[in-house]
This record gives structure tokens, sequence and C-alpha cells, in this order.
């Protein structure tokens, strides 16, 4: 479909749905998503030519001097917000590229880092797929000490598990947006959940991610509960990730496919592994890009902080799973270390630039890793050549900052911008005084 008869489909649809308003979304350097409306008077002209506004005042936008923006919707992704239809009049929203005054695409919209690094993918005859596994919280409220909804356990039922019905109003709401779901159920920790997405390609993926986390928040809300993707919330629990499960496709094959390798996996995908593993380190502050996301990344609690792969091994930061082994399509590889508060279009921007750097070089893949690493003592790790993550935001940001590879993959512009923020955030986090501090050492000091 053209980009014309997408935008009279657009047209028909608001029409048609008696549509009241056309919620426009788009998101900050830091994934956080933002959003105003229109009406549908103003939305044949926002089309045409996007609707302005001050960037100013978005994170990791223009400075004020330079604060003029434009958000053009992507026709291609309009669709009707179902938790917000009364009384016959119904809101849609769609995504926005975020313009310069003269047309051009603005650097500092992540939405544009991802197409850059999907179009440099493409030249070479590539589409990127992924498929995330976003974990989340319910909570009582947002407020003081987490309390639980439930104790149930990995794919416990009712009645341990009280938030079926939210599990499935969510589903219903995300499948009326067009986003398929492969499945859900309950997680390890207490009142910890998953909704697993079918794997698609990675922009429509990313604004996919952006809508499940707030779909997830917007059922929870009308249940009176609170939903929440902090990556570890609870003291001694399992935290929430978001494995990336992603692969490359040239036409309808698996570039990472090989029926006579022994592990199914061609030269190309492995190479692309091994890039995942060389630049993993250098990518943690964009996939993992909050100060609480390294209290989920220690060892135990299956969080994989060690740089190694292997295809049953969970402990290990790459697996290539053999739910379906010699399966063509299905033939994948699984980034265990990001979380799903992280911005998604920049962190499957970086995890493609570092997989086609890896088939770039050529690089080789080492032997897996399939005995349980929490086990081992740091000498038979080191002996083994496994290396860990970074154990803090602080040591993320400094391997981030020196990164090449992640300077290009996200431009300049927000490569500066959010190692500026996330220095910031560091240095609040370090001289704020916490509990446990007072607790432990004013009695004793």
């Amino acid at each position: 479909m053209t980009i014309d008869a997408m935008k009279e489909n657009v047209l028909k649809q608001v029409k048609e749905n008696n549509v009241r308003f056309i919620r426009l979304w788009f998101t900050d350097v830091l994934g956080m998503l933002k959003s105003f409306a229109i009406s549908p008077e103003e939305l044949e002209g926002a089309l045409d030519e996007g609707m302005g506004f001050d960037g100013s005042s978005i994170e990791g936008f223009a400075r004020i001097e330079e604060s003029d923006m434009i958000a053009k919707p992507d026709p291609n992704t309009f669709v009707l917000l179902p938790w917000r239809a009364s009384e016959g009049m119904n809101v849609a929203r769609m995504f926005c590229d975020i313009q310069n005054p003269d047309g051009t695409p603005y650097e500092g919209d992540p939405r544009y880092a991802l197409k850059r690094n999907l179009k440099k993918a493409a030249d070479k005859g590539y589409k990127f797929y992924v498929g995330p596994e976003l974990e989340f919280f319910y909570f009582k409220s947002s407020e003081g000490k987490p309390q639980i909804l439930d104790k149930g356990g990995y794919f416990d039922l009712t009645p341990l598990d009280v938030a079926s019905d939210l599990r499935r109003d969510t589903i219903i709401a995300l499948e009326s947006m067009g986003i398929p779901v492969e499945y859900s159920h309950h997680e390890v920790a207490p009142s910890q959940h998953e909704i697993d997405l079918r794997y698609r390609e990675a922009l429509a993926m990313a604004d996919a991610a952006m809508t499940y986390r707030l779909t997830v928040k917007e059922i929870a809300q009308k249940y009176g509960v609170y939903a929440t993707f902090m990556p570890k919330p609870l003291f001694g629990e399992n935290g929430s990730g978001m494995h990336v499960h992603q692969s490359l496709f040239a036409g309808d094959d698996n570039v990472f496919f090989d029926p006579n390798d022994k592990y199914f996996l061609s030269v190309e995908g492995k190479s692309y592994i091994a890039g995942i593993l060389k630049y993993a380190k250098e990518m943690s502050c964009i996939v993992a890009q909050w100060v609480n996301s390294y209290k989920r990344l220690v060892p135990g609690y299956e969080a994989p902080v060690y740089v190694s792969w292997a295809r049953r091994n969970r402990s290990a930061l790459v697996r290539v799973p053999m739910y379906k082994p010699g399966k063509s399509k299905a033939t994948r590889m699984e980034f265990r270390c990001p979380d799903p508060a992280c911005n998604p279009y920049l962190a499957f921007a970086v995890m493609l630039a570092a997989g086609m750097k890896g088939m770039e070089q050529k690089l080789a893949l080492p032997d897996p890793i399939e005995e349980d690493i929490f086990e081992m003592n740091d000498a038979e790790r080191k002996a083994r050549g496994i290396t860990s993550l970074p154990g803090s935001l602080g040591e993320a940001i400094e391997l981030t900052e020196g990164s090449d590879l992640v300077r290009e993959a996200l431009g300049d512009h927000i490569f500066g911008k959010f190692i500026s923020n996330k220095k910031i955030e560091w240095d609040k986090y370090r001289i704020h005084i916490s509990n446990y501090e007072l607790e432990k050492y004013l009695p004793i000091l």
C-alpha cells in the first residue's frame, strides 16, 4: 500500500469509527512515551505536513534556541485505543517520526536511530526480526513498599495467580490493536507476570513494545492496581527482564540457519552472536539503563551476567533456543540481559549494530558453556574466558561512553544526550543516603 493510500485509509477509519481524538506518540531519549492529541479536522494536515511542537522540554531533544520540531505521524501505525472508547466515541493513536522544520529527520529521535540501523541491514539484503519477552509486576499501588497481589510462582494457575483476568484483558486489548501475543503466564517471583509478543520486524516491534507497556499499565489501572516494569522492585526475588529473541532474514530465508551445522547455526549466525558477545559490555548502559537495572544483574535470580553463550544453559548471556531444533525459521538467538524499562528503539538498534559488526568482522564464535556458570568460582570462569557485565550503572556508563560501536549506532546527538543524562542519574544515586546505610552504620559508627 502506498503512503497516499495509507493516509486515505486512516482518514476513512477515523470517519467510520467516530474517532474524536488522535493521539500522536513518540519517545524521548530515555524511552518515555510522549503524546499530544489532535482533532480529526487537523488530521489530514498532520499526515501531509506534520504537527509542530516545542522540543526543548523533551529529554534529549533540542536546546531552547533550536526548539521547533515537527511530529510526522506514520499512517501505518494507526490503531484505536481500546481502553479509551466511551459513549460511541473513539480515540486512536499513531506513532510519529520527529523531523526538523525543513522536513529532514531529527537526529535526536530514537525511532530514527533504529530506522537508520535497519536501513544499513536492508542495504545488505537483511531484515531484522525480534521477539521480546517483557516481564512486569502487579502491585496494590505505586506508593510505599510494594505490596504483592499473589504468592504464585512460575506458570502457576489460579487461585494463586489472581492476575489471570488482568493478563487476559491485556491480551485482548493488544490483539485488538494488531499486536499478536504468543502466550502469557505467571513468572518466578510473587506477583510477577509475562506476556510474550509474536516476533516481527524490529521497527514494528519497538512500536509494539511501547504500546505493550502502556497497555499493561492502563488495564491494571482499570482494575485498581499498579503495574511496573521496574527491573528489581523486590529484594531477594527475581527481577524483570526483557529477553530479546532475534534473527536476520534474507527474503524468506533465515540467515542464521544451517541444516548441516551441529548447532544448526550458519557462519553468519555464529558471527552475529560473536558480535553480540564482544560488544555486550559496551551496550549494557543502553539495554539496562537505570541504577535499578544493576540490582537485577547480579549472580543468581536467573539474571545473566556472564558473557558466554549456550543452548540449554540459562545462566549464559546468550542462548540459542532448542525448542524446534533444525527448523529453519525458528533458528534464533536470545539476548538475556536487557530489561523491560529500556528504550526499545535504542536497544534494538545497538543489538543489530553489534551483530552486524560481528558479521562484518567475521568473528569466530567460541564453544558454548553448558555448565551452570553461577556454580563456578572466579578462577574457573577466568580459565574458561568468561567475563562479567558491569556491576553498576557507573561502570556501564564508562564502558558505553568509550564505545565507537554504540556512538555510531545511535548517532552523536543521542549518544551524547543519553550519556549526559545517565551521568546525572548516577551522581544523584551516589550521594543518596539509603535506609540500608542508616540502619547498618548509624548505630555503630
